[in-house]
């Protein structure tokens, strides 16, 4: 029994502890981020925002939820039903999954293994099939046309998205996302040198994540609503929950490819005496604000626009920049070997 115990099962309770200490965190983040975004977009247009639920309308984010939990799940007749309630489930635990290979601060991660970027970029590429079942199972044509709507958009935006993470792979000699951060504790941040392609990824992530201006998947004028049009109560809400995760953890990879992770902005007194997974969290608010704030600022793109600016301006940029930073190295003998 002793043997089980620390072979087995005391093993499998750390996992689970960190893995809580992950995902709990993270559920409290995409609640309150729905609150901030109201609260930042109000004051941006000179509203007040939720201010009625709990002090401040802190509590509204809980009452969102419960109103969701305790409503009918309607399943249309003619959908596919086990599709149709695997597709918000298979975009939310898409969405956590890639919090594994996240450093949150020195050591601080749960799996850290060497190819750290192929898992997350794997991650988000396998959330397009959540889109594709949820239109498809729906049996609707307009949450089908809205889910290969946001299908190709994604897929044109990985591409670019993975030339760009070439560039910052190059430079750091690593696939491991803590090696990426030590890396930039020796240099300068990578969003210095790597400025254009850190504004391109950050496009790429709004992309992405079908987020303002490129959230035409749930264009309500022509498409009511998109893939999820005929989803309702917990079923909506996994997607609405999914959506912001995949914000928050786009932010995180925002913060280590080109912020620096967890390092201090300036290696000395009093920046050195804040813990680096605050440093971490404060990087990801900040993404979090300019995806807001784009939300706020930006009109909506049309889909013809979007797939041009994907095709024909992210990835030839982005392609001749992996050439230019490979030149770079080669020239001055920096490329890892």
């Amino acid at each position: 029994m002793t043997e089980l115990w620390e072979g087995y099962i005391w093993p499998g309770a750390i996992i689970i502890a960190q893995i809580l200490a992950i995902v709990l965190p993270i559920l409290v983040a995409v609640a309150y981020l729905t609150y901030a975004e109201r609260k930042v977009i109000g004051a941006m247009q000179l509203r007040r925002g939720p201010n009625v639920v709990g002090p401040f309308g802190l509590l509204q984010p809980l009452a969102d939820g419960a109103k969701l939990f305790l409503k009918e799940t309607v399943i249309p007749t003619g959908a596919s039903r086990a599709v149709f309630v695997l597709a918000p489930m298979l975009t939310f635990i898409l969405a956590l999954i890639g919090w594994a290979v996240i450093p949150f601060n020195e050591g601080w991660v749960l799996a850290d293994i060497n190819v750290g970027v192929l898992y997350l970029f794997a991650v988000s590429s396998l959330g397009v099939y959540g889109i594709i079942m949820a239109g498809w199972g729906s049996n609707s044509k307009y949450a089908f046309l809205g889910g290969m709507r946001s299908s190709a958009q994604m897929v044109s935006y990985e591409v670019s998205i993975g030339l760009i993470i070439i560039s910052v792979l190059l430079t750091a000699g690593t696939l491991n996302l803590s090696a990426i951060v030590e890396a930039q504790r020796e240099g300068l941040w990578y969003f210095i040198p790597h400025f254009p392609m850190f504004i391109l990824f950050f496009i790429s992530a709004l992309a992405e994540t079908n987020r303002h201006p490129f959230d035409l998947p749930e264009a309500e004028a022509e498409l009511v609503s998109g893939y999820n049009v005929e989803y309702s109560s917990m079923t909506f809400a996994l997607f609405f929950l999914g959506e912001y995760a995949n914000m928050i953890l786009m932010s995180g990879m925002v913060t280590i490819l080109f912020l620096g992770g967890w390092l201090a902005p300036f290696e000395v007194a009093p920046f050195t005496w804040v813990p680096g997974v605050v440093w971490f969290a404060l990087k990801v608010a900040l993404c979090l604000f300019v995806f807001i704030w784009a939300r706020a600022a930006f009109p909506r793109y049309r889909y013809d626009q979007l797939m041009r600016l994907g095709w024909k301006v992210f990835l030839p940029f982005s392609g001749i920049w992996v050439v230019l930073t490979a030149g770079f190295l080669l020239f001055t003998d920096q490329l890892p070997k």
